[in-house]
């Protein structure tokens, strides 16, 4: 018997770019979960570490904070220094740190951990849009896009699903830390595939890194967030207020640097692209709401219903299963009535949050008309955010996909923090008197919010009609 041996089969050609979207969102999908996993883990991580309450909101908000700080660099690093060498590097970090975090003998370690994780995901990130805008163009470019956007859905609502999962299932004893250390192989997975698969494009020559855009981003961006993700948790203290007005004056500040340096952190031009500025706008809408949605139901679900975290993960699934579906698939109906996808997406939305108010208001689970705005919800803000995307990105050259990329994510960050302190608070408010009350409340807004975004949408729709 003769024995032959072969090299490992290469991707076909036509294969091999959608092969290496996988591995970019398959590392997204990882970043994205941390999130909100480490949410149902709260109670162990007190128990086992005698973490304090304020130790464990920086355990969950370190994570956000991080990725904040480096959310507008990263895509700028990734031009100048190569985008594989960057999201390779982000991956590095982040699983580093998960390993880290999986091990952390204190809550101390626990929360540097978590900052530097985030800081590893805010390298990785704002790559998978650099690359997409780089490796695709036309139908193939909008299908990417609608991957991505499919990915992030899922993964918000995936995250206490599976950290419910994991702590549950107390894997070799280990209680909370698998949420973790699951990201390990994942991410030297990730990383190896993506040194083989993803094009290692010689960084750009002559550009410098904008330090002094850098010394004004990177606080500015964490004084406005930090206290949007403690100021609900802590009572509004006035360091609150004192650090967002300070956030607010050095962004100003920021963008009067960038118009006058030469290779600007972020080359505030690409807002002039058709389609981007408004559609930015439609994005912080929908991601505003979006968050607040999530957290405010999830928070009614278990406070005022006495559902277990897992539980209240997986009554909210349905809605994300089909928000990832209808939004990957939206291409696949007809051209001419993609432009309207999204203002009838957010209108069709905010019809599912009233129906969740509705069926919410009195107190109980909102029984069949709960799932029915769950699935409406998802038929309807799948599509509105995969051909948002689209359409929004669709006029950008790839010289300004960076830009572009670091704007898009900004955006998406910064309007989930948004949405979770804006609805939270409010929601917070009412809940001392009713937690029925207090959904029903914050749902009506969120539903009013969607609507403003519909009118952004619309400005979005004649961007991308117009010739």
């Amino acid at each position: 018997m003769t024995l032959t041996t072969s090299a490992p089969a290469i991707p076909d050609r036509a294969a091999r770019p959608w092969l290496m979207l996988a591995v970019l969102l398959l590392g997204q999908f990882m970043a994205l979960l941390d999130v909100t996993v480490v949410n149902v883990a709260m109670t162990d991580i007190r128990t086992d570490l005698h973490a304090s309450g304020a130790a464990l909101q920086l355990v969950v908000s370190g994570y956000t904070v991080g990725y904040a700080m480096l959310l507008i660099t990263g895509a700028r690093l990734g031009e100048l220094f190569g985008r594989r060498r960057l999201f390779v590097t982000g991956v590095f970090v982040f699983t580093a740190c998960s390993l880290l975090c999986g091990f952390a003998p204190d809550p101390a370690t626990l929360i540097v951990a978590r900052i530097a994780q985030g800081a590893g995901a805010a390298l990785m990130m704002p790559q998978v849009i650099s690359v997409i805008q780089a490796q695709f163009s036309g139908p193939a470019r909008a299908k990417a896009l609608s991957a991505y956007t499919a990915v992030i859905s899922v993964a918000f609502v995936s995250g206490q699903v599976l950290g419910g999962v994991l702590v549950g299932a107390d894997l070799f004893g280990a209680g909370w830390r698998p949420i973790f250390l699951v990201n390990v192989p994942i991410g030297v997975l990730v990383a190896v595939l993506a040194l083989r698969l993803v094009p290692g494009v010689a960084a750009k020559a002559g550009r410098r890194l904008d330090l002094a855009g850098l010394a004004l981003a990177v606080p500015a961006v964490v004084l406005v967030v930090l206290p949007l993700v403690l100021g609900h948790e802590t009572g509004w203290p006035l360091w609150t207020f004192v650090s967002l007005g300070a956030g607010v004056l050095l962004a100003v500040l920021f963008v009067a640097v960038e118009r006058r340096v030469q290779d600007p952190l972020v080359n505030l031009g690409v807002l002039r692209i058709r389609g981007v500025a408004p559609g930015l706008a439609a994005l912080a809408t929908g991601v505003a709401s979006y968050g607040g949605f999530l957290f405010c139901v999830a928070l009614h679900l278990q406070t005022g219903l006495g559902e277990t975290a897992l539980a209240a993960g997986l009554g909210m699934a349905p809605g994300g299963v089909v928000f990832g579906l209808c939004g990957f698939f939206w291409q696949r109906l007809p051209a001419r009535v993609h432009a309207a996808l999204t203002p009838c997406g957010y209108a069709g939305s905010a019809i599912a949050y009233a129906l969740l108010a509705f069926s919410l208001k009195d107190g109980g689970n909102g029984g069949a008309l709960f799932f029915a705005a769950l699935v409406l919800f998802g038929f309807s803000m799948g599509p509105a955010f995969g051909s948002l995307m689209a359409q929004a990105l669709t006029h950008v050259p790839l010289e300004r996909a960076a830009d572009a990329s670091g704007l898009l994510t900004t955006t998406l960050q910064l309007g989930q923090v948004i949405g979770v302190a804006t609805f939270g608070s409010l929601f917070l408010a009412f809940a001392a008197g009713s937690s029925a009350h207090a959904i029903a409340t914050t749902m009506t807004w969120a539903a009013v919010l969607l609507l403003v975004g519909a009118g952004f949408a619309v400005a979005l729709a004649r961007a991308s009609t117009t010739r």
